[in-house]
């Protein structure tokens, strides 16, 4: 609980929703004919409404990426030490969107909303999204807040997917895009560590085809197993190392199966079950195959550059030393293919020893050059 609410907060926050009745055609050849987004705002946008940034999460994100709901709540929103008063998303200066894509399990509609035409949980009737999909329906939130162009749009991983799709899909809507710790597409492996931790979903007996609500019970081994499988993955070598070593939780070994002996089995078992017990197994299928499916550049015989070329926004690029999920050779990528389109690209390497999760840590480099480039770009 916070005994005061920081100076740098954008303070108390409440959730606002969104309904849309007009159908939203989505990629995989369904349609939703009706549908909701949950989404917060901090700051203020301005009078000739130029000052908007779009923040798109992440996997496992959602809404609520600063402040704080009330004064009971332990931490405060996911990217706090990002979006705030004088941080890189200065409040201040910036109006911030932040929303729950469709699929999510945090309010926007998703596979644990009632389906209308059978009163029942959609389970796994909930359609497959794609990144563009959720562009679509971020662009059509944008017409009710009377957004007409982002000052910039922002997200890190699987966000940073979602700000390179606006630019191609609303070149004319995006100023800025901030693509952090992301790649052009997935490779090979890490399709693999998505299809590993669907598999741990799929086959658990709970999971009853998608239809675990109607039972009143959830697949939790499987999102538990699913999720440690994924936080490896977010953490670099050195990090698991530094912060675990083969540190044991007991003096002597148990020599069993069972045991929880080592720190780090801890570790990853306690963040599988706090996982388990707030998302939604169908949610984690919906977003893992997202990432799989996004490749832009596959419409263009595999030429990024060309993909990118209808682009209108300046673009800033950050990677992390230490990220083998997305590594800087994949921003790397990205970087040359703006070039070859002669955009105008920065691009930044940040030396970090934290893997993946970087992009969520307040590392000073990182925080320093991004709040840089969003105070050049602030009107």
């Amino acid at each position: 609980m916070p005994t005061a609410i920081p100076a740098d907060s954008v303070g108390l926050v409440s959730p606002k929703v969104e309904h849309f009745a007009e159908p939203l055609a989505l990629a995989c050849g369904r349609t939703l004919n009706d549908y909701q987004l949950i989404y917060e705002t901090y700051g203020e946008l301005n009078a000739a409404r130029s000052n908007a940034v779009l923040i798109c999460h992440a996997l496992s994100g959602h809404h609520h990426a600063a402040g704080f709901h009330d004064l009971n709540e332990r931490k405060p929103g996911w990217w706090d030490s990002c979006i705030g008063p004088g941080k890189a998303i200065d409040t201040n200066r910036f109006f911030v969107v932040s929303l729950n894509n469709l699929g999510g399990c945090n309010g926007s509609t998703g596979p644990s909303s009632t389906n209308p035409l059978t009163g029942k949980p959609y389970g796994a009737d909930f359609p497959v999204v794609t990144v563009e999909d959720w562009v679509n329906s971020q662009a059509r939130l944008a017409n009710v807040l009377g957004i007409e162009q982002w000052a910039a749009v922002v997200g890190g991983s699987l966000g940073g997917m979602q700000a390179m799709q606006w630019t191609m899909s609303y070149p004319e809507r995006v100023r800025h895009c901030v693509a952090i710790a992301s790649a052009p597409k997935l490779s090979a492996q890490n399709i693999a560590f998505n299809e590993v931790a669907r598999q741990a979903i799929l086959s658990d007996p709970e999971f009853h085809g998608g239809h675990f609500q109607e039972r009143n019970v959830i697949p939790k081994r499987g999102l538990m197993l699913a999720r440690m499988v994924g936080h490896i993955t977010y953490l670099s070598d050195d990090a698991m190392g530094t912060k675990f070593g083969r540190g044991l939780k007991s003096e002597k070994l148990n020599y069993d199966f069972n045991s929880v002996e080592f720190q780090v089995e801890s570790y990853l078992r306690y963040q599988g079950e706090e996982f388990s017990s707030r998302f939604d197994a169908n949610t984690y299928l919906l977003m893992t195959k997202a990432l799989d499916y996004f490749d832009p550049a596959a419409a263009y015989n595999d030429d990024l550059a060309k993909a990118l070329s209808t682009a209108k926004a300046d673009f800033c690029v950050i990677s992390f030393t230490t990220d083998w999920r997305f590594s800087p050779e994949r921003s790397h990528e990205i970087v040359d293919a703006l070039m070859a389109a002669r955009k105008n690209v920065c691009y930044l390497e940040v030396d970090a020893p934290q893997g993946h999760d970087a992009f969520l840590i307040p590392i000073p480099r990182y925080l320093q050059a991004f709040r840089g480039y969003m105070n050049r770009i602030a009107v």
